[in-house]
């Protein structure tokens, strides 16, 4: 069953409880699709009117802030052992090659890194508990998180629960070649955004390289 399919099954305020908890495990460094989760939700939120957009973002940039948080309050506890466990349990996620690329784009970018991070998968993983662990003052890493979850949550929710509304529109009006229009001009406003991101971010160290 298709993730949209799903969540229709469900009731709002457990749509609302479940994008916050899983962007919010992501954001704490455990590997989940926040992702899909929210832009499943959004567009979902753009055909039913029993889901209000505005929690949904709501709860999403909640989701992210305190989880990156927990994420941060934890790496910088658990200190390197902490990433040397993770890459025991998650080697797909936490490969020494993927620390690597986290840790000299957190050292080149700073609170950047933390902010771009949300765009980024890899970093969107590693943003809190490696802040934590590289000791980045709390108020730089609390500055960037908060404006990060509000950018990266808020608007991808904005941004997908108003091309699902155009397309539904459109395709009353043109048929596919609505549809196919409006998903284009909310694809490519993600993309910009991700190139942007993907900029600050080099690219992973392969083992024996």
């Amino acid at each position: 069953m298709h993730v949209q399919e799903w969540l229709e099954t469900v009731p709002a305020a457990a749509v609302y409880a479940l994008v916050g908890l899983v962007i919010g495990l992501e954001s704490l460094g455990i590997p989940l699709p926040g992702e899909i989760i929210l832009v499943s939700s959004a567009l979902l939120a753009s055909q039913h009117g029993d889901i209000d957009p505005v929690v949904l973002g709501a709860c999403a940039t909640a989701g992210a802030i305190i989880g990156d948080s927990i994420g941060y309050a934890i790496g910088r506890k658990g200190g390197r052992p902490l990433l040397a466990w993770l890459g025991a349990k998650f080697p797909r996620h936490f490969s020494e090659g993927h620390i690597a690329t986290a840790e000299r784009s957190f050292t080149k970018w700073g609170m950047w890194a933390v902010f771009f991070g949300r765009f980024v998968a890899l970093l969107r993983i590693f943003a809190g508990p490696l802040a934590g662990v590289l000791r980045m003052p709390y108020w730089k890493f609390l500055i960037a998180n908060v404006l990060g979850g509000i950018v990266w949550a808020g608007g991808t929710t904005a941004v997908i629960y108003y091309v699902g509304i155009v397309a539904e529109s459109w395709l009353k009006r043109f048929s596919w070649l609505g549809l196919v229009l409006a998903v284009l001009i909310g694809v490519t406003s993600m993309l910009v955004l991700k190139r942007k991101a993907r900029k600050a971010v080099p690219e992973p160290v392969v083992a024996g390289d």
